[in-house]
């Protein structure tokens, strides 16, 4: 990326401290990352972020490494140890936001929590991402996305009525919880603007899940109805399911628009289903949704999964099938939005996520992979002042 355009990225010139470490807190600092702010990671000396070891390896480190800390500065850190904590304090000093996760209470013991370093730094803002939030009588608790997903509520209606309950495959209840930080900052940013102070943001693994559930609590206030788990189907919600084709493969149909739900059928010849005055909106298809997802099934079946994807879309009605990894990078529609980047990493070149969202005159970028540990050390610490004797005596004594 030229001068020019780093220049202009919306959070240019924007210095963010990330104390977390695993999924909510770095996700949340990797987004302001992307667009322009310098994210400078403190990681445990010798051992760095346990994300490093998780999932597949290449060269020693993770290659999801290489998407959640991509454009970050590594500096090792004993958080533990009053020579480190100073030096944090330096860092937040004139940082404009810092990135937590640990549990509540642990950065207040190493005397580094909201009100000494607000105290410090009034124009501070501190994302505080944590499984049960900062108060309440769950907040001492161990919490990670998994308690969250249950808490929240998305576990119990995951996977088919009578076993037992599925995940979502991926960390989505810390995704969620990252999301919701990074609207908070924006958000404390834009009012930082006008009172020139800043703010606490305390975002809870279990809330970010839950602000997702819908209609889930009205609906059991007004009915008393406890929504049940569906399988892939999508309950009050009807025809919007997964069908089996006669190749083995699936296909998911979305046909719950009203014209929509027409032209399905006009395209599976149930013209009686069509014309049916009971089904000519969503409340009434939604009672008999067993027998318009049996019509649907009993079409798909006879035609292979390409031919019934191509006749859904010659006839407008919205219909794909689950990708895995080998159909993303290969998908021309990702590709042609710059979804599948490659970068440079010490694994080498590798494909990882685009940018997300997507702003017309001030996109984010990816300047560089994951770093190595306590890389960028000394050139942080250079410019807080500390000479090249005294980051020798911390790092022989283990503090770097």
């Amino acid at each position: 990326m030229n001068q020019k355009n780093e220049d202009s990225m919306p959070l240019q010139g924007l210095k963010v401290i990330e104390m977390g470490q695993l999924i909510a807190g770095p996700f949340a600092s990797k987004m302001l990352g992307e667009f322009g702010a310098q994210v400078i990671k403190i990681e445990p000396p010798g051992i760095g972020d346990p994300l490093r070891k998780w999932r597949k390896l290449k060269n020693g480190t993770s290659l999801w490494w290489h998407v959640q800390s991509r454009n970050k500065q590594s500096v090792t850190l004993d958080l533990k140890a009053p020579e480190g904590q100073e030096i944090v304090r330096k860092l937040v000093a004139d940082a404009d936001v810092l990135v937590e996760n640990f549990r509540p209470g642990t950065l207040e013991g190493w005397g580094l929590g909201w009100e000494e370093l607000s105290r410090l730094n009034p124009r501070l803002i501190m994302l505080r991402i944590s499984g049960y939030g900062q108060t309440g009588p769950y907040r001492d608790l161990p919490g990670f996305g998994v308690i969250g997903e249950a808490m929240g509520g998305l576990r119990h209606l995951s996977g088919y009525p009578g076993q037992p309950p599925v995940r979502v495959g991926v960390s989505i209840g810390d995704s969620l919880s990252s999301l919701h930080g990074v609207i908070g900052v924006l958000l404390a940013l834009q009012e930082r603007n006008r009172s020139g102070k800043g703010q606490e943001i305390d975002v809870a693994l279990y809330e970010s899940v839950f602000a997702m559930m819908e209609s889930l609590v009205p609906e059991y206030d007004a009915f008393g109805y406890i929504r049940e788990p569906a399988g892939s189907a999508l309950p009050g919600i009807t025809p919007s399911n997964s069908y089996r084709c006669n190749d083995g493969t699936y296909v998911l149909i979305a046909g719950n628009g009203d014209s929509i739900y027409r032209r399905l059928m006009q395209l599976i010849e149930r013209q009686d289903l069509a014309d049916d005055p009971r089904f000519a909106h969503n409340d009434g298809r939604a009672q008999h949704a067993d027998l318009i997802d049996a019509a649907i099934g009993e079409w798909t079946i006879r035609h292979s999964r390409d031919q019934v994807i191509e006749a859904l879309k010659a006839a407008r009605v919205p219909a794909g099938y689950p990708y895995n990894a080998a159909d993303i990078v290969k998908d021309p529609h990702y590709l042609a939005r710059q979804m599948i980047e490659q970068v440079q990493t010490s694994a080498g070149p590798l494909k990882v996520p685009g940018v997300l969202p997507k702003l017309s005159r001030t996109p984010g970028r990816i300047g560089h992979g994951g770093p190595d540990l306590g890389e960028h050390t000394d050139d942080v610490l250079a410019g807080l002042g500390l000479t090249d004797e005294q980051r020798q005596g911390l790092r022989q004594r283990g503090i770097i």
